[in-house]
């Protein structure tokens, strides 16, 4: 694939949705070069956004335009925002995250922004909280063999890998055919009904998210913005992450339970019994032992759509391992690959670079988008055709798409590339303010303070049924755990 529009066509036609939908889609310019990588950032952004507005009216007559560079700046949404007129204070990531070099002469990358985490990587060095203390330890390491013994550990490290490396390894080998998402019939059903309405697409749709960090929020988000009624479920045990969760918030109602508690496991069966879609990110098998796996959600519940995310896929003997946007990318061939494409934009040796990232965190936007782009075109089959259908995406299939999609010449990729400061708010028209006031569902609630954010609104401009912003709870436990009336 070389262009936007291959890459739209080639999910469409992977879910078997009308193609005649395809030819109400405007798009603008060519997106790439448009951030300082030599993939094609632009385009995945551009396409993965377009498939989860466009699946939204896949059965509607409207017409989708979606800006190129919009599209980019949202793919970075969560750095694009003020609240009361400021930026948000911190970083998205903890003082101990990052990249260390081994004795070996490579490198690992650690997620610690969980306290958890945090403390099961200094359990494994032996060190002080510092990063000093962590980069001397790690110089004690392979950096294969601490990430076999982090994982054996259930923590998050993994070892830097070429995309040669990585396409020879049993996990990469398990994923080369996969779909960057998958569409599965699981049980039969009646064909669902729809109401005849001129509302937003997923008026009346109920979707139950439980979900951390960023690609299933984002998800969440975007099927909010169509309409849906999304609670946002959390846990209490958990660490909030503010940075985050205020803006991938937008357009939900969030509450929070103990999935510990026999008393909370009964809550979420009876919220599971009214959903529509039941979108999960956890680690793969956790919901399943407290009783809300896909089998579990789908006994006794036909038309139901089970949506999940995890990093490496659900094949290979890494399908339940543990894993984080920057990790993948780590673990992939990624950061070696744009560090050797920079390195040679600069004349550099590239046999001595520094493994660098993506400029921003391209691989959860697009497995959000496509998330919701799948699950779209599952509630699409309920309609055509009836049943229960499962939804799969993984960061790492979701990675193997953009490659997919080609690479820029470093010259272009580096040299005319358009970045976007991480802390400056553009002024440009894709800003819009939100008001967050949010009305509170019971009493036994806090009551909860007015304020004003502008975020950067979504891509996608549709002729009938603007997308919605909503409100920002401003909380990850601001409203009660039940569904709202049906629209």
């Amino acid at each position: 694939m070389t262009n936007p529009v291959e890459a739209v066509r080639y999910l469409w036609e992977s879910a078997s949705l009308p193609s005649q939908a395809l030819s109400r889609l405007v798009l603008s310019e060519d997106p790439d070069p448009s951030v300082n990588s030599s993939f094609k950032l632009g385009s995945a952004a551009l396409a993965s956004q377009v498939h989860s507005v466009k699946s939204a009216i896949a059965l509607s007559e409207q017409t989708v335009a979606v800006d190129a560079r919009h599209a980019v700046l949202e793919f970075r949404s969560e750095a694009w925002y003020i609240v009361n007129g400021r930026l948000p204070s911190g970083s998205l990531f903890d003082d101990l995250a990052g990249l260390y070099k081994t004795k070996d002469n490579s490198y690992v990358r650690l997620h610690t922004n969980f306290p958890h985490h945090r403390q099961g990587i200094l359990d494994i060095l032996r060190c002080e909280p510092t990063k000093e203390a962590v980069a001397n330890a790690l110089l004690q390491w392979n950096a294969v063999d601490f990430e076999t013994e982090a994982s054996s550990r259930k923590m998050v490290a993994t070892a830097v890998r070429s995309f040669a490396e990585w396409d020879e390894h049993p996990q990469g080998r398990a994923l080369a055919n996969t779909l960057p998402v998958q569409l599965i019939k699981v049980a039969d059903a009646p064909r669902r009904k729809i109401a005849g309405t001129h509302g937003h697409p997923l008026d009346g749709i109920r979707v139950l998210e439980l979900t951390r960090v960023l690609a299933g929020p984002v998800c969440g988000r975007t099927l909010a913005g169509h309409g849906a009624d999304v609670l946002w479920i959390t846990s209490p045990s958990l660490t909030a992450l503010p940075l985050l969760d205020i803006e991938t918030s937008r357009g939900k109602r969030t509450t929070q339970l103990d999935l510990a508690s026999l008393e909370d496991r009964q809550t979420l069966a009876g919220l599971v019994k009214e959903a529509d879609i039941y979108l999960q990110a956890y680690r793969p098998g956790s919901l399943h032992d407290k009783g809300f796996g896909v089998d579990n959600v789908m006994t006794g519940h036909p038309g139901v759509v089970y949506a999940s995310l995890n990093a490496y896929g659900w094949e290979g003997p890494w399908k339940d391992r543990r894993g984080f946007e920057s990790l993948v990318q780590t673990a992939t061939g990624f950061n070696l690959g744009e560090a050797e494409a920079h390195a040679s934009y600069a004349g550099e040796d590239s046999a001595h670079v520094i493994p660098r990232a993506f400029p921003m965190q391209a691989l959860d936007h697009a497995a959000g988008y496509l998330l919701a782009f799948g699950i779209n075109a599952a509630l699409c089959k309920t309609i055509t055709e009836g049943g229960s259908w499962e939804v799969r995406v993984s960061l790492a299939a979701v990675g193997q798409w953009i490659r997919s999609l080609g690479r820029l010449d470093p010259m272009v990729a580096f040299g005319v590339g358009r970045p976007f400061p991480p802390h400056t708010l553009p002024q440009d028209p894709e800003i819009t303010v939100l008001a967050t006031a949010v009305i509170q569902l019971a009493s036994d609630k806090p009551a909860i303070e007015h304020h004003d954010m502008t975020a950067i609104r979504h891509a996608a401009i549709l002729s009938k049924t603007p997308v919605m912003e909503g409100q920002a709870p401003m909380g990850l436990n601001v409203h009660e755990p039940v569904w709202l009336p049906r629209a």
